[in-house]
């Protein structure tokens, strides 16, 4: 597996992500990432790692692109989900039903807790904390989803929160992600995807999507960066669904994926013809449906990867048509395998430039550079 290091971290790793760049150094590989643990009743941390030049630092027994550790903070509970407010802040979600915004002090690389709501997702007034399952930053907004069924949109300036919807959802909310400035998406734990309209005063979804017949529950959600309507959602069963919220209320394709539940899914941020996923099943996948991929040459087992080519029917389509096609992989799709362990769950996965961080169960996080090399 070139291009690839392992760093063993002692802690099952539940979130990773990567700082975004600033506009100056969009174009540069990303060189810091933030990781998430869970499942350590003692103390779950939030860490930021560097893959950047080691040249200056003194740690002899580092080799060259191997993560090294700038910085870490304990966290109480387990972390559900992690994303960056800015490159100085990240928002945490805990199992214990608070959310938190940690700053990342770069000139002495501390972290520190700048804000904290407590009690955010709960089942009662009297104490019962329901695990935070999801966040999603849209600045200087930010939306948390849980097993409560409750949606919060906070402010970092605000200890309380800006709006609450209570009773969102009757089920666990699993998932959220922002579609237009005003509106997110979320996914539940019996197979619905939901639009929420904050211009609107009312508690109710402006649009409710399902798979007929199915129950499922769906685990993660992304939109497509460019074409907001695209959306693709994973669930318990593993399967990839791609979607178009602008028309019907049901996916437009459903693709046979992982063996196990999908725990993420992302569209390259500046590439969105490349997915990528991570399941319980202990594998990684990198959906590649770029106009490009039906000419290059096809590896079986190669490098520890295994990848299936799918020959194209129509190489003159848009590749953004691909993701909305019943059946894209009739047309051109290269499924790579980047990363499989039969016993060991890969948790999440971050992608930014050419680099690919993700973490699992093995206590271990990973980092690939050159992904499309």
């Amino acid at each position: 597996m070139e291009d690839v290091v392992a760093k063993y971290v002692s802690q099952k790793v539940s979130k990773t992500r990567w700082r975004p760049c600033s506009s100056a150094t969009a174009l540069q590989s990303p060189e810091v990432f933030a990781t998430g643990s869970w499942d350590n009743e003692v103390e779950n941390k939030i860490s930021f790692w560097s893959v950047g030049d080691f040249g200056g630092l003194n740690s002899n027994e580092e080799y060259h692109g191997e993560p090294h550790l700038l910085c870490d903070i304990r966290h109480n509970g387990d972390v559900m989900d992690m994303e960056f407010l800015d490159p100085e802040r990240i928002v945490a979600a805990s199992s214990t039903g608070s959310v938190t915004i940690f700053r990342h002090h770069q000139n002495n690389q501390t972290l520190s807790v700048s804000q904290k709501w407590e009690n955010a997702h709960y089942y009662d007034p009297f104490g019962g904390n329901a695990p935070c399952t999801g966040v999603i930053c849209h600045s200087p907004e930010i939306f948390t989803v849980g097993e409560d069924g409750r949606i919060n949109v906070f402010t970092a300036d605000r200890k309380e929160a800006v709006r609450t919807i209570d009773n969102a959802d009757s089920s666990t909310l699993h998932a959220v992600t922002c579609l237009r400035t005003t509106e997110i998406l979320t996914v539940n734990s019996i197979g619905q995807l939901k639009i929420w309209d904050f211009r609107q005063q009312g508690n109710e979804p402006s649009q409710i999507f399902s798979v007929t017949g199915e129950r499922t529950p769906l685990h993660c959600i992304d939109r497509h960066p460019s074409q907001q309507h695209i959306v693709a959602t994973g669930g318990q069963d593993g399967m990839l669904s791609t979607w178009d919220v602008r028309q019907g209320n049901m996916p437009v394709c459903l693709l046979n994926a992982h063996e196990a539940e999908m725990w993420e899914v992302h569209f390259h941020p500046s590439n969105p013809d490349n997915l990528f996923t991570c399941s319980e099943d202990g594998s990684l996948w990198h959906w590649d449906a770029s106009t490009d991929a039906s000419e290059r040459k096809s590896f079986l087992h190669t490098g520890g990867r295994s990848t299936t080519f799918l020959a194209p029917s129509a190489i003159n389509q848009s590749v953004i048509s691909t993701w909305l096609r019943n059946d894209p992989t009739k047309d051109r799709m290269e499924i790579t395998n980047l990363f499989s362990n039969p016993t060991l769950s890969v948790n999440s996965l971050d992608v930014l430039g050419s680099c690919l961080v993700y973490g699992t169960d093995a206590e271990c996080i990973y980092v690939k550079k050159n992904l499309f090399a």
